[in-house]
């Protein structure tokens, strides 16, 4: 009698719909799975090396092969078609970087060759195209109308499982996680929807199968799923994505500024009663910022009518601003609202190629030091902003890395650098900051 309760009160339980079916997801998955793609990838990356191993002294020395050594890497992942007429698929830089072939597998069973069409580090998206008929794609929701407690559906190629789907809810919005893929423009959507490897440039979707945005990472002691997952907010994905299409690369600008948060304390010595904004520390010389006119202790509270909360939206804005784009920044200075009319800066004007500063140098560029890399504001020094692969400098160099010194003579500028240039001939002592990690390199 007892078991017989039991059920009668789960059976009252039931949720019923109207025409008797109960409630279920299926029909919505259905319609949104094709839209959903399976990536492999395959491809080979350069071993790395301890940075004395390429000198080329030490080689002839100790008798070290000079041919760099290689690896073959494969990767599986997801992506999200978002353009079925042109065949254009959305998915993180991470899962087709280092490729040579990437194979795009449909919901259909049908199995295609893609090809990269742009690709962004700082924010971890990548945009590949194929080439096919009676595609599917997924219509893009407002991901800034999002609220804590909004449902979410993770649809993606966990461990290779093919369209697997998990729910769940948006745990938090406009997340930061260091350490993730080397992504440096960041507002996650926190979500406990299930996201494990190979979830990376899947679905994120609403209950209207609408698309939110890009699965990511995960926080995870062991690789495994704990509840704690990231994706990329799709109104930002879009505006990354039309620029990978249109350039196929990010044309993205820089202010000039290094900005920090907000403490009650600071707050307090700056005469302000709030700690929404981003408080200039540092206005780079010859900047955009600094020809507008704004300096250091200014608190930006706004841009192009966008609040600015602390330093990490304030890049993330700035991030996604086009070169030449015209920006109205709102400050706080001596405790008055002040506006100032900013035209975006080109990072590329000023660029110096290594062939002109010193033929050691040869096959990387430089520029000044300034919010592109996380150690602006903490090292002074000059910025390798790209590499070309098999050069001299691909030897020693890597794009990101800040060059702090030349023959033990510190450097914070192109102009010093090329004064300490001046002057050497034969070799080339560089002190290296690479992240967290610094370095001399003998270069002859």
């Amino acid at each position: 009698m007892v078991l017989g309760l039991i059920l009668s009160q789960a059976a009252s339980a039931q949720i019923v719909l109207p025409n008797g079916d109960t409630p279920s997801l299926a029909p919505l998955i259905e319609s949104v799975s094709p839209a959903v793609v399976n990536i492999a990838t395959s491809g080979t990356v350069e071993i790395q090396t301890n940075p004395l191993l390429n000198d080329p002294f030490f080689q002839r020395f100790f008798d070290v092969p000079q041919p760099r050594q290689q690896r073959q890497v494969q990767s599986l992942g997801s992506g999200v078609i978002v353009d079925a007429r042109r065949g254009f698929i959305l998915t993180n830089h991470h899962v087709i970087a280092n490729a040579d072939q990437i194979t795009v597998g449909l919901d259909d069973g049908r199995e295609l060759e893609a090809t990269v069409i742009g690709s962004d580090s700082e924010t971890d998206l990548a945009v590949i195209q194929v080439d096919a008929k009676s595609l599917s794609a997924l219509p893009f929701a407002n991901s800034d109308e999002l609220r804590v407690g909004d449902y979410t559906i993770a649809i993606g190629n966990p461990f290779g499982l093919d369209h697997t789907v998990t729910t769940g809810v948006v745990s938090g919005l406009e997340r930061s996680l260091p350490g993730s893929g080397g992504a440096r423009l960041q507002q996650f959507i926190q979500t406990d929807a299930s996201i494990n490897p190979g979830n990376s440039g899947g679905a994120l979707i609403n209950l209207r199968g609408e698309l939110i945005g890009i699965n990511t990472a995960i926080l995870s002691r062991g690789g495994g799923n704990i509840g704690i997952g990231f994706a990329i907010p799709i109104n930002m994905a879009a505006e990354v994505m039309d620029q990978l299409i249109d350039y196929g690369a990010v044309r993205r600008g820089v202010l000039g500024v290094r900005a920090q948060n907000l403490t009650p304390d600071i707050a307090a010595a700056f005469g302000v009663d709030h700690l929404d904004g981003a408080l200039v520390a540092q206005v780079a010389s010859g900047s955009a910022a600094e020809a507008a006119g704004l300096e250091p202790g200014d608190i930006i509270v706004k841009i192009n009518d966008r609040p600015i909360r602390d330093a990490t939206a304030m890049t993330n804005t700035i991030g996604l601003l086009r070169v030449g784009e015209t920006a109205d920044v709102v400050a706080i200075r001596d405790g008055l609202r002040k506006t100032f009319s900013i035209k975006i800066g080109d990072p590329s004007e000023g660029e110096v190629s290594g062939e002109d500063l010193h033929p050691l140098l040869s096959g990387a560029l430089f520029n000044e030091l300034d919010e592109r890399s996380p150690l602006f504001g903490a090292v002074r020094g000059v910025l390798v902003t790209r590499v070309e692969p098999r050069t001299r400098a691909a030897q020693y160099l890597q794009p990101g890395d800040v060059v702090t010194s030349i023959n033990r003579q510190p450097i914070d500028s192109i102009e010093l650098m090329q004064e300490r240039l001046a002057t050497t001939n034969t070799e080339l002592l560089l002190n290296i900051q690479r992240g967290e990690r610094a370095f001399f390199v003998l270069v002859r």
